[in-house]
């Protein structure tokens, strides 16, 4: 029996909630992203955090866009965000939308001011900013902080209507200029931004700070644990006066730590750069640590949720190497991916006692840890491709490939003895011969030898053709962000080799885009999006080892 995992603390937090009869026991998550990205690996981890405690404390979670800034905003990236949520293996009870509350959250506003809680400000950013104070020091009142309640209540009625220009006035909290906490002198609620919403079109020229709708959403759900990331943990007073101020719901915010990834970047500001200067395709590029981007390399949904749970949560940040998600994917696959023969870097054999013209047809067995995996049909001809680096013509010792005399077993077929090779003009290997051993047939050998090497093959008459993608790394050492000078600078030059002639088996000609497979041998390769039914495109998933922890004990 393997031995039950112990209770990180936001599931002591739930049990100890449910023990009490908090909210008459109720458990109610949400998962709320602004859609003005793609999702990446990080967001997976908390959608598998809210989503896994919903679940398993027969609970709720919701979906809610925070789409509170219509600048940045796009229904695409509402779009994205659901199609991912849903890939991951996750569905939410109630779609929401921060915009479904600017009526409620307008009249909250109306509320507060009436309470003497909020006024109508003339400064500017700049202005607010410098009477801010610092840690050391308090900050200083706005001129415009102790306007009357009706005044204030007609500011803000006006800035409603689109009486006044962006950036000319806001409604600020009223609460303390000397607080400790920063974030709780006098913050801003709500600006103005004469722009076209998604969702609300022009109705709208005010907008809620994220501070502000954030809480009153959630109170607005009756969501009962608001699970955020760590850097909101200064936030949390703000959002607990709120609610107590305006006496809704009381919604509680916690807070765990967010794991970064080693060897990429995870801010959408810096994944957005990348983006828009063509150092990928598109948010989908494989290389990148989107969700869309892992879907189209050949994650396996799987994987990310048990990469997610293998890292569990925390309260201090750290950074994970990215190498355990790899072995998350690799462990998947390994179960589900069938295993194919493919030649990136072919070398023509030639077994020149096997007759000219005859053909056999193997029963390849798809995945031997799968035992209803079944089998498919591979032929088998005179003259094959190999992998170049299958044959030396002067091997060392322990070299279990083709060699001069060297006997080796083609992967479900026969073994072959090499008998030598032939060059071009610039000595060159151009072709390698060898003679099979009819007795030798895989499943039916009655040879009696017994051989260390196999190697895979494809038919030359049989072969088809196809792009294949080398993925990588994207950068090309552990933390970017924090090494000096740009980024940029130290993105990998090899993240991305293309293949445009790799031979494949018959078979694999029935593959469709999204489909994980195994190249014997190379790794776990996906057929690209940007496939067509004559022309196949693989991406290289993952490699089969770890090849990056040979590089690090090298240097």
């Amino acid at each position: 029996m393997s031995e039950e995992r112990s209770l990180n603390f936001l599931e002591e937090i739930i049990e100890n909630d449910i023990a009490e009869g908090v909210n008459n026991g109720r458990i109610h998550t949400r998962f709320p992203p602004e859609p003005n990205g793609y999702l990446h690996i990080g967001h997976a981890t908390s959608i598998c955090l809210n989503f896994g405690l919903a679940k398993k404390y027969n609970g709720k979670c919701n979906l809610r866009f925070d789409d509170t800034n219509p600048v940045t905003e796009e229904t695409e990236y509402v779009e994205s965000i659901k199609n991912d949520i849903k890939w991951l293996g996750f569905q939410w009870d109630n779609e929401f939308y921060a915009s479904d509350y600017f009526d409620k959250l307008y009249n909250f506003a109306v509320a507060l001011i009436r309470k003497g809680l909020a006024y109508v400000d003339d400064l500017s950013a700049e202005q607010i900013a410098a009477t801010k104070g610092s840690t050391t020091a308090p900050g200083t009142n706005s001129p415009n902080r102790d306007r009357s309640i009706e005044e204030n209540l007609q500011l803000f009625s006006e800035m409603r209507d689109g009486k006044y220009k962006d950036g000319e006035k806001t409604l600020r909290a009223k609460i303390d200029m000397a607080h400790p906490n920063l974030l709780l002198r006098d913050p801003l609620m709500y600006r103005i931004k004469h722009e076209h919403h998604h969702r609300t079109g022009d109705k709208w020229c005010i907008y809620p700070m994220y501070d502000y709708a954030h809480g009153q959403s959630d109170s607005i759900e009756e969501i009962t644990h608001s699970i955020c990331t760590l850097e909101f943990i200064h936030h949390r007073p703000l959002y607990n006066w709120f609610i107590e101020q305006l006496g809704i719901f009381p919604s509680h915010q916690y807070e765990f730590a967010r794991r970064n990834l080693t060897y990429t970047v995870m801010s959408k500001r810096k994944l957005l750069q990348l983006v828009n200067e063509n150092h990928v395709s598109g948010w989908d590029d494989p290389r990148m640590p989107t969700i869309s981007g892992m879907r189209r390399r050949g994650y396996p949904p799987a994987a990310l949720r048990q990469f997610s749970d293998t890292i569990g949560i925390a309260k201090r940040e750290n950074i994970v190497d990215i190498s355990m998600l790899e072995f998350c994917v690799r462990e998947n696959l390994n179960k589900t991916a069938n295993r194919v023969m493919a030649v990136l870097d072919p070398l023509k054999l030639v077994i020149t006692n096997y007759p000219e013209g005859q053909e056999d047809i193997f029963d390849a067995e798809n995945n031997p840890e799968d035992p209803n995996g079944g089998t498919r049909p591979v032929p088998f001809s005179r003259e094959l491709w190999i992998e170049r680096e299958d044959f030396m013509e002067n091997p060392p010792k322990k070299f279990f490939r083709l060699g001069p005399g060297n006997l080796v077993r083609l992967k479900s077929a026969y073994i072959v003895k090499c008998e030598g090779c032939i060059k071009d003009e610039q000595g060159n290997i151009t072709e390698v011969h060898c003679t099979y051993l009819p007795e030798s047939k895989s499943g039916q050998d009655t040879s009696g030898l017994s051989v260390k090497g196999t190697i895979h093959w494809v038919s030359i008459g049989h072969a088809q053709t196809a792009e294949v993608r080398m993925y990588d790394r994207l950068f090309r050492v552990e933390d970017p962000s924090n090494e000096e000078g740009n980024f940029k600078d130290y993105i990998n030059p090899d993240s991305m080799n293309v293949l445009p002639r790799v031979y494949i088996e018959p078979e694999l000609m029935k593959a469709r885009p999204g489909d994980t497979v195994q190249f014997m041998r190379k790794g776990y390769f996906c057929v690209d999006i940007d496939s067509t039914k004559n022309k196949l495109i693989f991406n290289r998933t993952v490699t089969l080892k770890d090849a990056w922890a040979k590089e690090v004990k090298r240097g």
